[in-house]
């Protein structure tokens, strides 16, 4: 069957495909695209069409570093791969595309369940196995839809009894969609990311992407305060039947309060009071690395219950010699952090 694959610009065209597929991810809303879009990305929203009829959407933005420049695909294309040759008439389209844009490579984080055959439809495309992850590759996600109770049995007895604590020690919960708060939020998270060693994203990135998404109700901070001091706070987007953590920041003063339990106990409450059926927790270490450092952070979340989803890795089609240079690059920095 032919395919026709033209740019959309309807945000309800979009919208309404992307919310009947409703995928496990935030990364394909019209919003986060707009977020792209602000903070200087070059962006193309695709649609994939059979007789006029939308069949899948492909967000793609252009990324462009010195040590390589590429066109990237995040937790995507929405398509149903089981209809043959759609997912090779797009990455046709990409290519084209890509030799216009003159970048070094495409690369694709497949919201895609891991498994050999889904391996197998890159690989019979030339792609290979990207040197990091770009989004969470392994997820865990939470049914919100039994009652606040059910919910409460349902998590680890540690977790339960972390929620219950935090009442007794009068954490207070404070929840805001009111951009003026990023200051409070900025502070933590880089205190955070200066203690835990990792990269923060700038705050121009975090005031942008929460603006978009606040605008249309899809995202909240959260704050947890004791004694009147913010030791946790977490920045939750609600979209496709889910709440998401997106990203979140502590301090260790009062590590004896759990604070950041109840802090996620309540964006589930949000997320169930907005009718929504899933919280998804967003990425966890593999089970098998020993000395990952979101091993903690795993165990955190993984005792609200739930189950893991892992998704094929990223995958880059390679299209001039320059890819090598961000290869080796990608590589050392993945080994550096213990990925």
């Amino acid at each position: 069957m032919n395919y026709k694959i033209k740019k959309i610009d309807s945000r309800e065209e979009w919208t309404n495909f992307e919310q009947k597929y409703a995928p496990h991810t935030f990364l394909h809303t019209w919003e986060w695209g707009l977020a792209q879009e602000e903070l200087g990305y070059k962006i193309f929203r695709l649609g994939i069409y059979q007789a006029e009829q939308l069949k899948g959407i492909a967000f793609i933005y252009k990324i462009r570093a010195k040590r390589g420049s590429f066109l990237f695909c995040p937790h995507g294309p929405l398509i149903n791969y089981q209809e043959k040759n759609i997912f090779n008439e797009l990455i046709n389209y990409i290519k084209k595309l890509a030799k216009q844009e003159k970048v070094d490579f495409i690369r694709i984080s497949p919201l895609l369940k891991d498994s050999q055959d889904n391996q197998n439809i890159f690989k019979n495309l030339g792609f290979k196995n990207a040197p990091i992850h770009m989004h969470p590759e392994i997820a865990w996600i939470l049914d919100i839809e039994a009652d606040s109770n059910q919910l409460l049995r349902a998590m680890k007895k540690r977790t339960r009894y972390s929620i219950n604590k935090a009442q007794r020690d009068e954490v207070k919960i404070i929840k805001t969609k009111n951009l003026d708060y990023i200051d409070e939020f900025y502070n933590l998270y880089q205190q955070t990311a200066d203690r835990q060693d990792f990269v923060p994203f700038s705050k121009e990135y975090i005031q942008k992407e929460f603006k978009i998404f606040s605008f249309q109700n899809k995202a909240m901070i959260f704050f947890a305060y004791y004694q009147d001091i913010l030791i946790a706070t977490a920045v939750i987007i609600f979209a496709n039947n889910s709440g998401f953590y997106h990203h979140g920041a502590s301090i260790r003063k009062f590590a004896q309060v759990p604070a950041a339990e109840l802090l996620q106990w309540e964006a589930i409450l949000e997320a169930k009071a907005r009718g929504l059926k899933l919280y998804n927790f967003w990425g966890i270490a593999p089970a098998d690395k020993k000395k990952h450092p979101w091993l903690g952070l795993s165990r955190f979340k993984m005792g609200f219950g739930g189950w893991a989803e892992k998704y094929v890795h990223a995958q880059d089609l390679i299209l001039r010699p320059k890819y090598f240079i961000n290869y080796l690059i990608e590589s050392i920095r993945r080994i550096k952090r213990g990925y």
